[in-house]
C-alpha cells in the first residue's frame, strides 16, 4: 500500500511516503513557518523525488493532535482535500501514539509531552508491548507539577517539552526522570505513516467529512466565546 502520512501538530511537521512497511521518504522542518506554507510544498518534493504520481497513492494518515490549534487545521484540512479528491482511505493518528512509538522496546514507561503553553503540556503515558506501545491513560492537558505527582517508577520523556520543562522535571522525580535523546524527541511523519498503515489494514479508516483534529482543550477563540457569552 502506498500512503502519504502528514505531521503538523507541533513547529517540527512535514510528510513521509511509505509503500507497505518501507519508509520511502521523509521530510521534517523543525522551523518558525506555518505549514500553510510549506506542507504541500513539501509532498510535490517527496512525490517528485519519489517518482510517484499522486493518483498512485492508495491511503493518508495524519496526525491530529493534540498540539498547535492551527498546525491541527491545516493537516487534517489537507487530509480531507486530498482524501476526497483522490478517492482513497484516510486513518486519524494521535500525535501522542506516533512519539510514544519513536522508543521501542524500552522497559520503562514512555511520558510523550508536548508543550500547550499556558505553562502545561498535552501528555499521556505508555508502557512497551509487544510491537506496541499500549496507552495506559487518557489524553491529558496539565502543568508539569500535576504530571510528576500522577507518576511512580523510572519514566522516559519524549517530546518537544523536554526543552521548557526538562529541568523541573529532573528536580521532581529526580533518576527516575530520563529523557529520550534529542534525534527522537520530535513528531515524525515517518512514524505517523507507520501507525497510519497498521490502521488502514485493521479498516480503522475515517470518513474525510468526520475527520477532526484531537484538541484536549478548548482554543482560546472558544473560551473568547464562552467568555461573551457568560457576560451577555
Amino acid at each position: 500500500m502506498k500512503l502519504l502520512a502528514l505531521e503538523t501538530a507541533t513547529p517540527a511537521g512535514g510528510a513521509a511516503l511509505l509503500d507497505g512497511d518501507r519508509v520511502v521518504a521523509e521530510y521534517t522542518l523543525n522551523i518558525l513557518a506555518t505549514h500553510s506554507e510549506r506542507l504541500m510544498a513539501i509532498v510535490d518534493r517527496l512525490l517528485s523525488d519519489s517518482g510517484w504520481e499522486i493518483d498512485r497513492l492508495e491511503g493518508l494518515a495524519v496526525s491530529v493532535g493534540p498540539g498547535s490549534f492551527t498546525g491541527l487545521r491545516i493537516g487534517v484540512s489537507t487530509a480531507k482535500g486530498l482524501a476526497m479528491a483522490l478517492g482513497i482511505p484516510v486513518v486519524a493518528v494521535p500525535t501522542l501514539d506516533a512519539l510514544a512509538h519513536a522508543l521501542p522496546f524500552t522497559s520503562d514507561l514512555i511520558c510523550p509531552i508536548l508543550d500547550a503553553k499556558k505553562g502545561e503540556v498535552y501528555t499521556s503515558l505508555y508502557r512497551w508491548q509487544g510491537e506496541h506501545a499500549v496507552r495506559e491513560w487518557e489524553y491529558l492537558a496539565l502543568t508539569p507539577e500535576a504530571l510528576c505527582r500522577r507518576l511512580s517508577g523510572p519514566v522516559v520523556f519524549v517530546g518537544d517539552a523536554i526543552a521548557p520543562f526538562g529541568e523541573l522535571l529532573t528536580a521532581a522525580l529526580g533518576p527516575r526522570a530520563r529523557f529520550a535523546p534529542p534525534a527522537h524527541r520530535l513528531p515524525s511523519p515517518a512514524r505517523v505513516a507507520l501507525l497510519g498503515h497498521s490502521r488502514l489494514v485493521a479498516g480503522q479508516t475515517v470518513d474525510p467529512a468526520a475527520l477532526t483534529p484531537l484538541y484536549i482543550r478548548p482554543s482560546e477563540a472558544e473560551l473568547r466565546r464562552r467568555r461573551a457569552l457568560l457576560c451577555s
